[in-house]
């Protein structure tokens, strides 16, 4: 329902920006119909919403609102495609969003490049059917069933276009086209499905409108946005799967084992994921990829998925153009000493606001905390990974142990 309440408060503001941009293009008119094709399902009621929703957006003047009121509609605009971005990267299990400049720039292009794009393929598809050699095809028979399947076929295809790149294009992480296309397809057919059956409900639904009055229409509008952002998770979660078909053999309780995962475990992971990855490069074999820590490491996916993240954020390892994609080293493993490892997994998920630095405790507590610091890298401080895959562990301490003594 978060996104329901989003909505209501972000469509006005989200629709005046493409107004803007349409505008300019001379094509803003365009607006009510798309609008009316997406509430349709509520018959009547859709017609008003819609009308008074275009009204609003005409009425709107952006020179009066002012440099501050031009940002508060930025920000709600904004921030329901943050609020998408995040459901979305639950579903794929990402936990960290995008930086913020990165952010911005996706958000502002999709709502400035993305009404052009969509009326530029409405635009393309009305010239191609209204032109002369296709019209005299269809006059003399050519072509006019299959011009008909087309036309009964177009709103699928767009719905399912616009499904398929918000599933590519939102996630913090790489979609590939085929399981987008497919999540995009159930969403786009359920969507349309969705739609004739709550048009007869609407249609039936009479009682609504004597007990609730003008409420009924605000009601019923929000009932039909909470079954389309159903539908769209609903799909997002069809591409996840359909891309990681592995998760689907886990218990439900395993998405939560990596929020009870002990720092020693983090520890004990990272370290073993960095053997591997430094390992393999270093033998020049194929790099691992999520699959394949698993099947060495068997801890679940979700869990290594958590330390791979904080190591991908350290910048210690970058996943490859693979498909499934491999992690590489980002430097050479002679550079990256055990306690860089260490440290990194130890400040992970760690607030900016909530840091030690922050947050300083008594004395003796902090020389405690230094001693132990000091003591891990003392006795493994010299350590780098290339030491860890090519020689033995207790020479590499003992060596590491006699220079600290010299």
């Amino acid at each position: 329902m978060s996104l329901v309440y989003t909505t209501l408060l972000s469509i006005v503001p989200l629709l005046a920006l493409s107004f803007s941009v349409l505008k300019a293009f001379g094509v803003h008119n365009q607006i009510q119909p798309i609008l009316l094709n997406f509430l349709e399902p509520l018959g009547e009621e859709g017609q008003e919403i819609a009308s008074n929703i275009v009204q609003f957006i005409e009425n709107m003047n952006v020179g009066v609102l002012g440099t501050v009121g031009l940002m508060l509609l930025l920000y709600t605009a904004v921030s329901l495609m943050q609020k998408i971005e995040h459901s979305l990267n639950y579903i794929w299990h990402i936990p960290s969003p995008r930086r913020i400049g990165e952010r911005v720039v996706r958000y502002l292009s999709v709502l400035m490049v993305g009404p052009i794009l969509v009326f530029s393929a409405l635009g393309i598809t009305a010239t191609v059917m209204n032109h002369e050699a296709l019209r005299g095809m269809m006059a003399i028979g050519v072509l006019d069933e299959t011009v008909k399947v087309f036309s009964r076929l177009m709103p699928y295809l767009l719905v399912i276009s616009f499904f398929t790149f918000v599933y590519m294009f939102i996630p913090n992480t790489r979609v590939r086209f085929r399981p987008a296309l497919v999540g995009g397809m159930v969403s786009g057919i359920a969507w349309q499905t969705a739609g004739w059956v709550f048009a007869i409900f609407v249609a039936s639904a009479n009682n609504y409108a004597a007990i609730y009055s003008s409420f009924a229409i605000l009601i019923l509008f929000m009932i039909w946005l909470y079954l389309c952002w159903l539908i769209l998770l609903f799909g997002a979660s069809v591409a996840f799967y359909a891309q990681n078909p592995e998760y689907l053999y886990f218990r439900d309780d395993e998405p939560r084992l990596s929020d009870r995962l002990s720092n020693r475990m983090r520890e004990r992971l990272a370290l073993s994921i960095m053997y591997l990855v430094a390992s393999k490069f270093l033998d020049g074999e194929r790099m691992p990829s999520l699959l394949d820590f698993k099947h060495s490491l068997g801890a679940p996916m979700h869990v290594l998925q958590t330390v791979l993240d904080a190591l991908e954020r350290q910048e210690l390892i970058v996943q490859n153009g693979d498909d499934p994609p491999a992690y590489l080293p980002t430097r050479d493993p002679s550079l990256v000493s055990v306690t860089q490892v260490l440290k990194t997994v130890q400040i992970a998920g760690e607030e900016r606001l909530l840091s030690p630095y922050r947050l300083p405790a008594p004395q003796p507590v902090e020389e405690v905390l230094d001693s132990m610091q000091q003591a891990v890298e003392s006795s493994v401080g010299d350590i780098t990974l290339r030491d860890l895959t090519t020689q033995g562990t207790e020479s590499l301490i003992h060596e590491s142990i006699v220079r600290e003594d010299r």
